[in-house]
């Protein structure tokens, strides 16, 4: 849907899928029942998430065909698509640090990256850009070789230019910082861009074409204000090609009743990072939920003050107490788009975690996305 800082949608990755009958299901059932419920009669964006396997199918057969009429009988329309997990990403696979698989050193990163903007240079509107948000480019214990990132990015621009010539839209790629990643807060993503920019030979094609997926969960893991990290981004001349408005959970790890609430979201699917700040303003790293609590049996891992935790949460619903939510980022960035009209075109809602929240938590899938689109909408007219 259009609202007034561009397009918002809402990210499929929500709905279980990794095939493309599947995908479409979801799209059929769920995605046109929060349509009614919350842009009934209006054209309606969807932020498409699309594993490699349902990617190649719908570029088989009449399939492509088939969905953009789907899409302009619905009133419906796509302008950007998730490519950040390759495989499987669903409630009860281990996903954990396969979702950062294959990475940007690996060429069936960028062949199916190439294969989403083949897929959304057919399916954006005429007049709209077009956006594929993916990894930033590895995970830190992978250890890997920058160069390779390098190399396949740049290949990816000018893949990027091409197919925006020749199909009219305008189409750029989001790379999305994420604790633990190869860059994971603003200061690493500017020199990870100097580093890209350096090894490109065309500084304004990488300009043009390779960008930020700014996810507000993941900036704010990271103790940062949303108003200087996105001004900071900008102020380098990068473009943010993405917005995810998203929320994390947040506490103090010295109350006890605290820890007893986190490990309630301690789940084997998903990726849960930690960020412990210390009174000294340092922040100590945990690639896991457990890794975080075990280190509140040491003596250094109980001097810490705060903890945020990567665990996506609804934004229309602070947890109970003494668990807290960081979605005052989500807001701030909305609020920075009051004041800078072409911040960014493209706005998600994304909180994948739906199929593994604790019980009291869970609403129906339709019924929490329509809060949440009713929190942004609100926020925004605020």
């Amino acid at each position: 849907m259009r609202f007034p800082h561009g397009h918002l949608a809402y990210c499929t990755n929500i709905h279980p899928a990794e095939d493309w009958p599947s995908t479409f299901q979801a799209l059929d059932t769920h995605a046109l029942r929060v349509r009614d419920l919350v842009s009934p009669g209006q054209p309606y964006a969807i932020g498409l998430r699309l594993s490699a396997k349902a990617a190649a199918e719908l570029l088989t057969g009449d399939y492509l065909p088939g969905f953009k009429d789907w899409l302009a009988a619905e009133n419906a329309y796509v302008c950007s698509l998730n490519g950040f997990p390759y495989g499987d990403f669903r409630a009860g696979a281990f996903v954990k640090r396969n979702v950062f698989r294959p990475d940007w050193t690996d060429p069936a990163r960028l062949e199916y990256t190439k294969e989403l903007f083949t897929i959304i240079s057919e399916l954006v509107p005429e007049g709209v850009d077009g956006s594929v948000s993916t990894l930033p480019g590895s995970f830190k214990e992978f250890g890997a070789d920058e160069t390779l990132i390098h190399a396949q990015l740049i290949e990816l621009a000018g893949f990027l230019d091409a197919l925006s010539d020749v199909s009219g839209r305008d189409l750029h790629l989001g790379l999305e910082p994420e604790p633990r990643g190869h860059f994971e807060n603003t200061e690493e993503t500017l020199r990870f861009f100097d580093r890209l920019l350096d090894a490109s030979p065309d500084h304004e094609q990488i300009k043009r074409r390779i960008g930020i997926n700014y996810d507000c969960c993941h900036f704010a893991l990271q103790y940062e204000d949303a108003r200087t990290s996105l001004n900071a981004l900008r102020g380098e001349g990068l473009r943010l090609s993405k917005i995810h408005l998203s929320a994390a959970l947040a506490l103090d790890p010295r109350i006890p009743e605290a820890v007893e609430a986190i490990s309630a979201f301690d789940e084997p699917t998903f990726l849960h990072q930690v960020l412990a700040r210390h009174p000294d303003g340092r922040i100590e790293r945990f690639t896991d939920l457990p890794d975080g609590l075990a280190s509140l049996d040491t003596a250094e891992g109980r001097d810490a003050e705060q903890w945020r935790v990567h665990f996506h949460i609804p934004l229309d619903a602070e947890p109970a107490g003494p668990l807290k939510s960081t979605r005052q980022h989500s807001r701030d960035a909305l609020m920075l788009a009051e004041e800078v009209p072409d911040l960014c075109s493209h706005w998600e809602i994304e909180t994948y975690t739906w199929g593994v929240l604790p019980a009291d938590m869970q609403r129906p899938v339709e019924e929490q996305i329509a809060a949440e689109y009713r929190w942004v909408l609100g926020t925004n007219a605020a």
